[in-house]
């Protein structure tokens, strides 16, 4: 019986394979945090139509808090939106850390030198600014929705209220 493997003497392809282990969950978490960015994305978006709806409707004196409200989803939509955007550089960053990584194992005629290293710092970088991203549009939601509840409790209540989104 010969001596157990160990990550020293195991074969090349174990250690390719363990080394791009770490950006494959990166990835994950990626596409995690990306599935949740648009989600957001959406309902920033449809709460920006509905207000949109109700701003049509009312008279042009009434608008001032509309348009405010307007303002607010539109920066929030923007921010999520470049989240989205930082997220799937990310993604790409880690898909190249993970490639780069298996073709300098693979190819030791091509010198990637620090390229996946590079791609994989890129990519970390990128879901900071994103999650900063969000975690500032999640205080703009809070900070809307509060501004939102203070005007129905403040306002006076009309029949036609229970129409409203």
């Amino acid at each position: 019986m010969g001596s157990p493997m160990t990550p020293l003497t195991a074969p090349d392809h174990y250690r390719i394979l363990t080394s791009m282990l770490a950006p494959a969950l990166l990835m994950a978490a990626t596409g995690s945090l990306l599935v949740s960015a648009n989600n957001r994305l959406s309902r920033v978006v449809d709460r920006l139509r509905a207000v949109i709806a109700i701003w049509k409707l009312h008279p042009s004196e009434s608008r001032a808090e509309l348009d405010a409200q307007i303002a607010r989803h539109r920066r929030r939509a923007r921010l999520v939106l470049r989240a989205c955007l930082l997220l799937y550089l990310a993604l790409a960053s880690f898909v190249g850390t993970s490639l780069g990584l298996a073709v300098d194992a693979l190819f030791h005629s091509i010198k990637l030198w620090g390229l996946p290293t590079a791609l994989a710092v890129l990519g970390v970088l990128c879901l900071l600014a994103a999650s900063a991203c969000l975690g500032r549009e999640v205080s703009l939601s809070v900070r809307s929705f509060d501004e939102e509840i203070d005007l129905e409790l403040n306002r006076p209540y009309r029949a036609d209220d229970r129409a409203r989104p």
